[in-house]
């Protein structure tokens, strides 16, 4: 018997000790300890939940978020359990409020960013349904728009033109405050499209531009005197100032020709057809005259002795 009454008077003294201990801890040092026991309880019980979860559920979606969601409630517990922790020592329920907030903002910082993104959409409304708008590179007609993501009609891609590819995108409100929003719809309706066309050296590329000016007036989106004037006084409230928006041909020269870029207006969702109605009135209308020809390239081959033959016995040296 003496042993084991000697090994109880041991872990007696132990404990003692640590009492002692204990008590001689400040009550900052406390409340350490009982955070970093909370923090541990809680990784422990996330652990837990997760491993039944894991058990009962085998699809990869609703893992993923019952694991936010378990994440996020043990988060806000744990945030309140420490506040009431910490709350008698610092005395004041604004820094306790502080604390939870800041947590909140780091736990959350992404759904916050989109809700802050939803209310700069209804206040200053960059663009609302209906629009054609480019986010980084994502374009498309908005057919959506929710608190945390708003979704697009995408057009583009692999199309290869302004047309819709059938998928939908879902975009996080956030990426307004990141990356650069453009609107082809709202503030000046229409966008500005150039064709270029390319006749050889040798072709009266004046007649093919006075051709081309009569195919743009004819075939490309004109608007009346007063619809001009609306659609200018419209563009002037974003600070967009033109003269006029009737169709032009401008001119210069490349390696391959004249080059004549038809400008016009157009509506942004109907430029592929614009191009294709265009395109074919320049080739109806080129193919009636033969002074116009469309440059392509070609390769030229010289035979020295052919053109010796057509230009003659070569001169002998002196000019005699």
């Amino acid at each position: 018997m003496a042993p084991t009454s000697s090994l109880n008077d041991r872990m007696r003294s132990q404990i003692d000790s640590w009492f002692a201990v204990a008590g001689e801890l400040s009550s900052v040092e406390i409340r350490l300890i009982e955070t970093a026991a909370l923090f541990l309880l809680l990784i422990v019980v996330r652990t837990l939940l997760l491993i039944a979860v894991w058990r009962q559920i085998s699809d990869d979606r609703t893992r993923y978020h019952w694991r936010k969601s378990i994440t996020y409630a043990l988060a806000i517990l744990g945030l309140f359990v420490a506040g009431r922790i910490w709350f008698e020592g610092f005395r004041s329920i604004a820094t306790f409020l502080g604390i939870a907030a800041a947590g909140f903002v780091i736990a959350l910082k992404e759904p916050l960013s989109n809700i802050a993104a939803w209310f700069f959409l209804i206040w200053r409304r960059p663009f609302v349904v209906g629009d054609r708008i480019q986010v980084g590179d994502h374009i498309g007609d908005v057919i959506d728009v929710r608190i945390f993501q708003f979704s697009l009609l995408e057009v583009g891609n692999w199309i290869g033109a302004d047309q819709s590819t059938g998928r939908v995108i879902h975009v996080p409100n956030g990426l307004l405050f990141t990356d650069p929003v453009a609107n082809y719809t709202r503030g000046f309706p229409y966008i500005w499209n150039e064709l270029e066309v390319v006749v050889t050296f040798e072709s009266n590329w004046r007649a093919a531009k006075e051709l081309l000016l009569e195919v743009a007036h004819s075939h490309g989106h004109t608007l009346s005197d007063d619809a001009e004037a609306e659609v200018l006084a419209l563009g002037r409230r974003y600070m967009i100032f033109y003269s006029t928006l009737a169709p032009t041909v401008y001119t210069r020269i490349t390696e391959r020709g004249v080059a004549l870029a038809v400008r016009y207006v157009c509506d942004p969702r109907r430029r592929r057809d614009s191009e294709q109605t265009i395109w074919e009135a320049t080739l109806d209308a080129f193919a009636g005259r033969g002074d116009i020809d469309i440059a392509y390239p070609t390769q030229r081959f010289f035979d020295r002795a052919q053109e010796d033959r057509t230009l003659g016995p070569p001169r002998s040296p002196g000019g005699v």
